[in-house]
C-alpha cells in the first residue's frame, strides 16, 4: 500500500490536483446535503427582503439611477446572498471540525497550505455562484429583469464568492468555539455588507460616509454586480474588479500564511 507522501508526490505542475479535488468535493457535498438549509433558505431570504422593501416602499420610492426600485435593489440582495453563504459554508467548516476534534483529519493528507485554503474557498465559491444562478434566474423570470452585463455580473460573483469564501477560511481559523464566529458574522460580516450599497445609492450620502463606503472592498463588489445586471453603478466597473481582485489575493494570502503556521489549528 503507498503511503500519503508517495501518493502525495503525484503531482502535476508541483500541485496535488487530486487532494485538491477531493477536499473541494467534501465542501461542496457538505452542503449539498443539507440544501434545504444551504440554498433554499437563502432564496427565501432574498424573495422576502424584495418583497417587503417593494411593498414597504417602492412604489414611494420612485425610479433610482434610471431604473425601477425593485431592479435597482436585486443586485444587491443577490451579492448580499451570495457573500454571506460563501462566508458562512467556509467558516462553518472549519469551527465545526476544530470543536469536534477532527481538523487533523483535513491538515493530515498530503496537501500544503495553499492547496488546503483553495480547497475550502472552492468550496465556498461554488455555494455563492449556485446561490446567485438561482436567484438571477428568479429575476429574469420573475422580476422581469434583463441582464445588460452577464460577463461584468458573473465576475464580480465570482470575486464576491472568493472573497468572502476566504474572509471565512480566516473567521474559522480564528475562532474556536461557535460564540466566537457569531460574534464575528454579526459584528463585521453583517454590517459591511448592509452599509456598502445594498438598499440605496451611496451618492445620497454625506461625503465623509461616501469615502469610508469606498473603502469597503464589498462596496466594490455590490456595485460591480449591479453595474452587470442594470447598466449603471456609483463607480467604474474596472476599478471594482482592481480592488477586488487585490482584496482577494490579500486575503487569501492572510488565510495560507495561519496555515502555514497553524495558527489555532495544531494542538
Amino acid at each position: 500500500m503507498q503511503s500519503f507522501d508517495e501518493m502525495g508526490s503525484r503531482r502535476f505542475s508541483g500541485v496535488n490536483w487530486l487532494g485538491l479535488y477531493t477536499l473541494a468535493l467534501r465542501e461542496v457535498q457538505r452542503f449539498l446535503v443539507v440544501w434545504t438549509q444551504t440554498l433554499l433558505a437563502p432564496l427565501v431570504t432574498a424573495g422576502l427582503f424584495l418583497a417587503i422593501f417593494t411593498l414597504a416602499i417602492g412604489a414611494r420610492r420612485g425610479d433610482v439611477m434610471g431604473v425601477p426600485f425593485l431592479h435597482f435593489l436585486a443586485p444587491g440582495i443577490l451579492m448580499m446572498t451570495v457573500i454571506q453563504n460563501a462566508f458562512a459554508n467556509t467558516s462553518s467548516s472549519i469551527v465545526i471540525a476544530k470543536v469536534q476534534g477532527n481538523i487533523v483529519d483535513t491538515l493530515m493528507p498530503p496537501l500544503s497550505p495553499l492547496e488546503l485554503v483553495l480547497g475550502y474557498i472552492a468550496g465556498g465559491l461554488l455555494r455563492g455562484v449556485m446561490v446567485a444562478l438561482a436567484l438571477g434566474t428568479v429575476m429574469v423570470l420573475v422580476l422581469g429583469i434583463s441582464i445588460a452585463h452577464p460577463v461584468w455580473a458573473l465576475i464580480f460573483v465570482v470575486l464576491g464568492g472568493s472573497f468572502m469564501a476566504a474572509l471565512g477560511v480566516l473567521a474559522g481559523v480564528y475562532a474556536n468555539k461557535f460564540d466566537q464566529m457569531a460574534a464575528i458574522t454579526n459584528f463585521i460580516v453583517t454590517p459591511l455588507s448592509f452599509l456598502s450599497g445594498t438598499f440605496y445609492s451611496i451618492e445620497n450620502l454625506p461625503p465623509a460616509m461616501q469615502i469610508i463606503s469606498r473603502m469597503n472592498p464589498i462596496f466594490y463588489l455590490i456595485d460591480g454586480v449591479r453595474y452587470g445586471v442594470i447598466g449603471q453603478s456609483d463607480s467604474s466597473p474596472w476599478l471594482g474588479m482592481l480592488v477586488c481582485v487585490s482584496a482577494v489575493a490579500f486575503v487569501t494570502y492572510l488565510a495560507w500564511f495561519l496555515f502555514q503556521r497553524g495558527y489555532r489549528l495544531k494542538p
